[in-house]
């Protein structure tokens, strides 16, 4: 790939890693399109998504939780689940043609929900779900972020939102452990393909890390609920339409 090339994928990355940060998600989603519209193979794309993926929502992690935007009894039941569905996803190839048009529905109806109602809720009492529910939600969770090759928070995020498990703030640090874990799983089930990551990655990682500062910085201080969950709803309908691109 030409130098100039490279920089305006970086540029790209950067900004999507600021995005995308600001909710706690790791962006494998944007990252996966955007490497895809610069002619990069399939074979370097996914590894790349999903360290890209481990960065900037360790950044997001690190942000969120020392604020107080996590429920460790939420995350835990999520996690201990989908950590290993995540891993063996992850190493099994899947027609794509039968999961990417649904889940871009789903993902399309909560970003109209979130970006035209947020009010919805922004101020829902929430109550954590029953472990009876959350293990094999878990499960569901980590299986699809294996096949898909992102970390699975694009999914977790608008979930507990949505049934009112956990409120918008604390999902962001939710979602940010949950696709860490996630991403990092799934990339042990397919060690094989970091042979193929681009040599020009660490340039990536520089700017997916600084554009996840950015955005978790911007998230802390100047977004409120129902700021937290427009964004979401751009960021879900982004995911959406890389899906079905």
């Amino acid at each position: 790939m030409a130098n100039e090339a490279v920089w305006l994928l970086t540029a790209a990355v950067f900004a999507a890693a600021a995005l995308y940060a600001a909710v706690g998600h790791g962006g494998a989603s944007a990252y996966i399109a955007l490497m895809a519209l610069w002619g990069l193979s399939p074979e370097e794309i996914r590894p790349a998504a999903l360290v890209l993926n481990i960065v900037v929502a360790g950044v997001g992690a690190y942000h969120f939780v020392r604020a107080g935007r996590f429920d460790g009894g939420v995350f835990w039941p999520f996690a201990i689940t989908a950590i290993p569905a995540a891993y063996l996803a992850g190493g099994v190839d899947v027609p794509e043609v039968f999961y990417r048009p649904l889940l871009a529905l789903a993902l399309g109806a909560a970003a109209l929900r979130y970006l035209l109602w947020p009010q919805l809720d922004a101020l829902r009492v929430t109550n954590a779900p029953g472990k009876a529910v959350a293990l094999p939600a878990g499960v569901a969770l980590g299986a699809l972020a294996g096949l898909t090759g992102i970390g699975g928070g694009v999914y977790l995020s608008p979930l507990l939102v949505f049934m009112g498990w956990a409120d918008a703030r604390k999902a962001t640090g939710i979602a940010a452990c949950f696709i860490v874990a996630n991403s990092a799983a799934g990339l042990a089930g397919r060690m094989s393909s970091l042979a193929s990551l681009p040599d020009f990655l660490p340039l990536l990682v520089l700017a997916a890390g600084l554009g996840a500062l950015v955005g978790a910085a911007a998230s802390l201080k100047l977004f409120d609920a129902k700021g937290v969950l427009r964004v979401l709803g751009v960021v879900l309908g982004i995911a959406a339409a890389a899906l079905v691109s």
